[in-house]
């Protein structure tokens, strides 16, 4: 059996919708606290417990925390940066943490918003940097930020991280998404915090979202319960036409170790405002699984989209079929 994860969010944190989705064949749930806390979500999770309990189902609940992942800090408005423009990061311009000021240069790419912006740093010193809008597009805040070919190692886990982890047991939480892993050593550091503070019984997803961490992969197997393909930073790391081969490869590695991975990522991105995919994505999903993925997941389909329960019903129709192929060919 194929997992089948959605995302909670306003699209569907009511129980009906929820219960819907649920029916449709989903199996677990990611609730993204990069900008919240667990109490913050208090009602969408108790609506997911009902739904599940309704549906004679007992879904996974997994938290996907904050991490050392960099993200700007929040904005007055929304801003539009049109190419060729120029913007401030730092003091008088947009908040980014201390350490993106410290690390970048002249001639630095600067990935906005899951890469949907691109801009390149022209100076940078005294607490700022000025850089050029290469590909534009409209900005809010806390939005995530990549600094390709940069290795910025930060803490595991914030305070904020701590404090929900704290509660996870009596939030029902059941697996815990660790962002930005690079290496087996920061698994074993964050078992440590796990069981100071009463919740190592959490499964470990271990998101793979850089280079680096395709890269010691073999150190991280061990350490990790699951590993996740997370194709949104990972993709921001290369040219985007090597991102299928790297998601080959750690899928094969994974085969070979008998671990359990997950893709993620845009699999049916388009159903966020369509209730039917492309083609190119029940493609996409049926690879994954023809590859051997534990499971599949899907972020603002779910969360934002106008179509939760379509999109859940269309992954979990496409690993059927794909497991019935497999089932044929062995």
């Amino acid at each position: 059996m194929t997992e089948i994860y959605g995302t909670l969010g306003p699209a569907c944190g009511d129980r009906a919708t929820l219960e819907s989705m649920l029916r449709a064949g989903m199996t677990g749930m990611r609730l993204n606290l990069s900008h919240c806390d667990l109490a913050d979500s208090a009602c969408m999770i108790q609506a997911f417990h009902e739904a599940a309990k309704s549906a004679g189902t007992a879904p996974q609940l997994v938290i996907d925390i904050q991490g050392p992942e960099l993200r700007l800090g929040d904005l007055d408005a929304p801003k539009a940066l049109r190419p060729g423009t120029m913007v401030v990061f730092g003091k008088n311009g947009i908040p980014v943490p201390d350490v993106v000021l410290n690390a970048v240069s002249p001639g630095c790419e600067v990935l906005l918003d899951d890469g949907k912006i691109l801009l390149c740093v022209t100076a940078a010193g005294n607490g700022r940097a000025e850089a050029e809008v290469i590909r534009g597009g409209t900005l809010t805040g806390r939005k995530s930020i990549k600094l390709p070919g940069k290795e910025l190692h930060l803490p595991i886990v914030t305070e904020r991280d701590v404090r929900n982890l704290r509660r996870a047991a009596e939030y029902g939480v059941t697996g815990l998404l660790q962002p930005f892993v690079h290496s087996g050593e920061e698994l074993r550091r964050l078992r440590t915090i796990l069981r100071e503070n009463g919740v190592d019984r959490l499964t470990l997803f271990a998101k793979i979202e850089t280079l680096e961490g395709a890269a010691h992969l073999a150190d991280i197997l061990p350490q990790a319960d699951v590993i996740v393909i997370a194709r949104g930073d990972l993709g921001n790391d290369m040219p985007l036409w090597h991102l299928p081969a790297v998601q080959k490869d750690i899928a094969a590695a994974c085969r070979a170790a008998g671990k359990p991975f997950i893709v993620v990522t845009q699999m049916l991105a388009s159903m966020e405002h369509s209730p039917v995919p492309t083609r190119a994505e029940v493609s996409d999903i049926f690879n994954a699984v023809a590859d051997g993925a534990w499971g599949v997941m899907v972020t603002g389909e779910t969360a934002v989209g106008e179509y939760p329960v379509e999109a859940i019903r269309y992954l979990a129709a496409t690993t059927e079929d794909a497991r019935s192929w497999l089932a044929q060919k062995t």
